[in-house]
């Protein structure tokens, strides 16, 4: 693959990456995924998407900012009904798992640590890059929900705050139809980060919420940015982006990763992901 990136990188915020994985690897990550979600205990995954109840909350809360060191599954609202029974099959009922398939899955493993990979990072003067998360996204067909405006550093605080890149990794075709991904070019020059998902450390009430104003996207030029499977998009940590819901019946499966710039970075105590006594986030070089 081509290393001319790095000036859309640094002018637009975001770059296509073209032909990193061929078939035999994307396929080797579908059937990884497949195993895993078929391992999956449907029954006690927290479904309290639709709950008001604190105690549901509560016990979704904490799923979700313990899966930092995890592999957890996390559910599509389409493949609910309101009383949170799963009305879809199982490979067709997640939103998304994660978040340290990069380091407990064996073949997610081999692909977050891949010498292309290595290779893209370097090209952006990574010089201590630590994969702090992995997801894989479905994005289902016909029930995949959109992915509002935003930008990846409210949800991941690092000081200074560009320190973070995403890696999204098509693992099909990601077109218009079934919710490619959307960006402002441009935006990781002027966005604040002012805006911020944390966790509280409260013994009650949520353990984690929205802190300061929310920024308001929707009427920014957005650009549509369809890429062929196997192709990978790097998206700066303040660059705007989204995506539109999957109406089609074709699947668009992602595999992404957010690497963070470790050297004279610091990764904030309020981060609702953090590493625990027996995880830390991996440097990408040194496996």
């Amino acid at each position: 693959f081509r290393m001319s990136f790095t000036s859309d990188f640094a002018k637009n915020g975001f770059a296509v990456v073209d032909n990193v994985f061929n078939d035999e690897e994307i396929a080797e990550m579908k059937e990884a995924i497949k195993k895993i979600v078929d391992d999956f205990d449907f029954d006690n995954l927290p479904k309290s998407i639709f709950a008001t109840s604190d105690e549901k909350k509560h016990a979704k809360d904490e799923y979700f900012v313990e899966s930092g060191a995890e592999v957890r599954g996390f559910f599509e609202e389409g493949a609910l009904n309101k009383d949170g029974q799963v009305i879809v099959d199982k490979q067709l009922a997640l939103n998304k798992v994660g978040h340290a398939l990069h380091w407990l899955n064996p073949v997610f493993k081999k692909y977050s640590f891949h010498s292309k990979l290595k290779e893209i990072m370097r090209n952006l003067d990574f010089e201590v890059p630590q994969i702090v998360q992995s997801m894989y996204i479905f994005k289902q067909p016909r029930i995949g929900g959109l992915v509002n405006e935003h930008i990846d550093a409210t949800f991941l605080r690092a000081n200074p705050i560009g320190n973070l890149v995403g890696l999204w990794i098509a693992l099909d075709d990601a077109t218009e139809e079934n919710g490619c991904l959307h960006f402002v070019p441009g935006s990781h020059k002027t966005t604040s980060a002012d805006y911020s998902f944390v966790r509280t450390y409260k013994k009650e009430g949520p353990m984690v919420e929205f802190r300061g104003p929310k920024p308001d996207y929707t009427n920014l030029p957005f650009v549509p940015v369809p890429v062929k499977k196997g192709s990978l998009v790097l998206i700066h940590g303040l660059c705007v982006h989204k995506s539109e819901s999957n109406t089609s019946d074709k699947t668009r499966h992602a595999y992404t990763l957010h690497i963070l710039e470790s050297k004279g970075a610091e990764w904030l105590k309020e981060n609702w992901l953090q590493q625990t006594p027996n995880y830390s986030f991996p440097n990408m070089f040194d496996h």
